[in-house]
């Protein structure tokens, strides 16, 4: 780390946070669900018919494509033949385990690949209206506090559920997060995920998107003493969530492309990122208490959904705004 620890002269970002030491309870575990029972026949590659390109995920290439037999479209996961990243098995694994999770995108099938270990494919849910890096492309604008808020607590619900299983995203980001027409939201892309086998399980590499990780990620020795491998995923969360309202990363200017060293030490020795002055005090609140650099003192999952950024609002409306957004895309996107 000791590119990390050579200070650059980067000009600082925000003004100082104040310090939040409470913490809640770990979230209760979520309801047993049965074990993801994948349809008969979904199970061999060449029964999908791929439609067209959505994107690029940990490890793999994911494809819109459709089921010959019954006709049900899906996200189907490409894996790189003959490729030892283990991501498609770690996924498969993270995704069985979290089956019925709210707000965590459903496994339908792993498709084995016949000369290796790891699968071929995942078969996914489809979720109509793709993900907010997306969204927030082809609105062309930032969005609102409200459509945030729904998306920020259906995030912390699928990560209250994930966490209860001992399971860590690691790469939480606009990317990941997928919106579907109607305005619920899912978590996805599990390849940089981890099952903790133990409590202070290790979280520290680098898998995962550097400009969306934590600083006791990036740099361990510094911020050993109050290490939770779950705040890395607030963390995280944080950054996704002011990104959605500046409409830009937080650490750069807009249009700027990271430099991945210049955001590690932004990340471990500039300020932290704020909410403008412009955002109600709830929202400036709720990013702050995500982006506390120290993790003993970042607000936990639980505390999150009590915020009042959160709770004092009206969920069901704050989604329909949501839906409108996704509704406005599609729109543009037909024109």
């Amino acid at each position: 780390m000791a590119l990390v620890r050579q200070r650059r002269q980067l000009p600082h970002l925000t003004l100082p946070l104040d310090h939040f030491a409470l913490r809640a309870p770990p979230p209760p575990p979520p309801p047993a669900v049965a074990p993801c029972a994948p349809a008969e026949g979904l199970a061999r590659l060449s029964d999908y018919e791929r439609i067209s390109q959505l994107g690029q995920g940990n490890g793999g290439t994911v494809f819109k494509a459709r089921h010959r037999r019954t006709a049900q479209h899906f996200a189907l996961k490409l894996f790189a033949a003959g490729d030892g990243d283990p991501s498609a098995a770690r996924e498969a694994e993270i995704l069985m385990l979290a089956s019925g999770a709210p707000h965590v995108v459903r496994l339908h099938a792993v498709i084995p690949s016949p000369a290796a270990e790891q699968p071929a494919a995942l078969a996914l849910e489809l979720v109509s209206g793709g993900s907010l890096a997306g969204l927030l492309r082809a609105l062309g604008r930032p969005m609102g506090e409200r459509p945030i808020a729904a998306v920020a607590r259906q995030a912390l619900l699928g990560l209250a559920a994930l966490h209860a299983l001992r399971v860590v995203h690691r790469d939480l980001k606009p990317a990941n997060l997928l919106v579907g027409a109607g305005g619920e939201v899912k978590i996805a892309d599990f390849g940089a995920g981890k099952v903790l086998r133990r409590r202070l399980d290790p979280c520290a590499s680098y898998v995962g998107t550097a400009a969306y990780m934590s600083p006791e990620r990036f740099d361990p020795e510094a911020y050993s003493g109050d290490y939770d491998p779950y705040a890395a995923d607030v963390w995280s969360l944080g950054m996704a969530i002011l990104e959605l309202y500046l409409g830009h990363f937080p650490l750069l200017p807009a249009g700027q492309r990271p430099d991945w060293a210049a955001l590690m030490c932004a990340i471990c020795f500039g300020e932290a990122p704020e909410a403008p002055a412009a955002a109600s005090d709830e929202f400036r609140d709720f990013v702050a208490r995500c982006l506390e650099k120290k993790a003993g003192r970042r607000a936990s999952v639980a505390e999150l959904l009590q915020h009042p950024f959160i709770a004092e609002r009206d969920a069901e409306e704050a989604q329909r705004c949501l839906a409108a957004l996704v509704a406005e895309a599609a729109e543009l996107g037909d024109q």
